[in-house]
């Protein structure tokens, strides 16, 4: 796999790599995921889960989740892999973890990054303690939380609210891994990965730990394929029969699109190779790489995500025409993150003649705005990025002009005036 690595990287193919497994990525029937009732229930409009390995919730009315299950069975693992909750899918992101009996959920992005929301707050804030989900009756408490320098864990307890049943969950979240990005360091990224180990998570005889990120296949591929290349050579006592690419392979048969860029491909080759070392006998290097990810440093400074708004009557109770001209959208504070709009709940404005993009290069576009084209990079087929601006629609003309625009009846009048007073002074200035 060394070897492998290394000519890869001299001949500077991992693009044409990372093409060829897309190819022959097998695509799958989404028909579920594509009904009316489950369309707003999926964070983007590219990512679906598989119809035959789809979680199916059974509690509610609603069976329908964006999530998916993986099964390794020479590992004995399973994976759930899922998007980042939408603000209306939390209670049902909680219901899955309770009715697939997980004890932990890995979190490898931030609620807010590059000004865009890529994941409701889902656990409640550390001032609030406890949050209460009524559309599935569920109960969630913050019991305590371990911050680190790039990830933390917290204690929730998770109560069904119709049994009064609690359960103790656990919630690794990895705060510092970029959109499309990579770890600082296989050191990091491999002490996070044993600490879930150590938790005993994602073991047999749990329920399949939950793994999501913005769209649940990049990050999240990255976090399931090391771990279950490790698995495996930790079994088989024979790395070298593990091929990556294979794996990867069978992975995709559960959720499209796992592994989103040729970087994470590179990145998962580095921790694998560097994971095989430990497995082989260097025990040392658990120690090593916790030195080396100075996870006990200060963690940096993010952007809390903002607080929702509340409703707003642009009109303020009044009918009749409204006093923006035509051409312009009115658009609330919280609708679309990269503005940068106040946050006292005012609304501003933009010209829907030139919309502006949203800035940074992520390209499919979150639900929650339901934009009707999303943008796309020539390389990338599904990818968990920023929310785009919705395409705006022109409103009707109407009888009245817009504000500082002639009608054509007054531009008529005005030059028929115009003109014969042109021809009264000629005559004038001819015959006298």
């Amino acid at each position: 796999m060394e070897a492998e690595f290394l000519e890869i990287d001299e001949n500077g193919s991992w693009n044409a790599i990372y093409q060829e497994i897309r190819q022959q990525s097998c695509e799958l029937p989404c028909k579920i995921a594509k009904l009316p009732e489950n369309k707003n229930r999926n964070r983007y409009r590219d990512v679906s889960p598989f119809d035959h390995s789809r979680i199916c919730l059974q509690l509610g009315a609603n069976d329908y989740i964006n999530a998916s299950l993986i099964t390794v069975e020479e590992a004995q693992r399973n994976y759930i892999l899922t998007q980042g909750p939408l603000p209306s899918t939390c209670g049902h992101f909680w219901e899955m973890v309770w009715e697939q009996r997980s004890r932990g959920v890995v979190m490898l992005n931030r609620v807010i990054e590059k000004g865009s929301i890529k994941c409701a707050q889902y656990w409640p804030y550390k001032e609030e303690k406890d949050a209460i989900f009524e559309d599935t009756n569920f109960k969630l408490t913050l019991v305590s939380e371990d911050v680190k320098s790039y990830y933390t864990i917290r204690q929730l307890e998770l109560e069904n609210l119709s049994t009064q049943e609690t359960r103790e969950i656990l919630h690794f979240h990895y705060t510092t891994w970029p959109d499309f990005g990579v770890p600082e360091s296989p050191a990091s990224f491999l002490n996070f990965l044993f600490k879930v180990r150590e938790s005993g998570c994602l073991n047999s005889d749990q329920g399949p730990v939950v793994v999501h990120c913005s769209a649940g296949i990049g990050r999240s591929g990255t976090f399931c394929l090391v771990d279950t290349c490790l698995l495996l050579m930790s079994l088989r006592k024979d790395p070298s029969s593990v091929r990556i690419r294979d794996v990867l392979l069978e992975m995709r048969r559960y959720r499209m699109g796992l592994i989103q860029t040729a970087d994470q491909l590179r990145f998962s080759y580095l921790a694998v190779i560097e994971g095989a070392k430990y497995i082989k006998g260097d025990v040392s290097l658990q120690e090593s790489w916790k030195e080396l990810s100075n996870e006990e440093d200060d963690p940096p400074e993010f952007t809390p995500p903002p607080p929702l708004p509340p409703p707003r009557d642009p009109y303020n109770g009044k009918t009749g025409r409204s006093f923006f001209p035509e051409h312009v959208e009115i658009i609330p504070e919280m609708r679309i993150p990269t503005l940068g709009l106040s946050r006292d709940g005012d609304v501003r404005k933009r010209n829907i003649a030139d919309p502006q993009p949203p800035s940074g290069g992520d390209d499919l576009p979150d639900v929650e705005e339901a934009p009707s084209k999303p943008l796309r990079k020539p390389h990338q087929q599904w990818e968990e990025g920023e929310q785009e601006l919705p395409e705006v629609q022109e409103q009707p003309t109407g009888k009245s002009p817009a504000p500082g625009n002639w009608s054509p009846l007054l531009t008529n009048v005005c030059l028929c005036t115009a003109l014969a007073l042109s021809a009264y002074v000629w005559y004038r200035a001819y015959f006298h």
